[in-house]
């Protein structure tokens, strides 16, 4: 992964983000430990500082935790989490766009709700 200096998202949650794609993917398992905020730096070419503080965000997340001189590893449910922390916001960000979106076209709630029941499993996918 390359982070991306230029996003609108700081440097250390493109860390916190690549570190739960990895958790995700299954490359980094659960007790297993996770990359240390000095090879983080190294692999992104980065301060330390800010690899930590992508780090502390997982740990604050209860997704990492410490062992005191072993470094960080991931929780038993780490996975689990993450899964439910991005769904949760995302779609959730995905239904507000559609609702502004349906305001901004009037469209009615039953209109839209009708629309949602509509879309079944043939067309769950389809680009018109």
């Amino acid at each position: 992964m390359k982070l991306n200096p230029d996003e609108t998202k700081p440097i250390y949650l493109q860390i916190a983000e690549w570190l739960e794609n990895e958790i995700i993917s299954g490359n980094i398992k659960s007790d297993e430990k996770i990359y240390s905020q000095y090879q983080l730096a190294d692999i992104f070419n980065i301060n330390p500082a800010t690899a930590a503080k992508g780090l502390n965000v997982l740990a604050d997340e209860k997704i990492l935790y410490k062992k005191r001189g072993l470094g960080m590893f991931v929780m038993e449910n780490g996975k689990q989490l993450i899964l439910e922390k991005r769904r949760n916001q995302t779609m959730r960000k995905m239904v507000m766009d559609l609702v502004r979106e349906a305001e901004r076209l009037q469209v009615s709630e039953e209109e839209l709700i009708h629309l949602i029941k509509s879309m079944g499993p043939n067309q769950r996918g389809e680009t018109q």
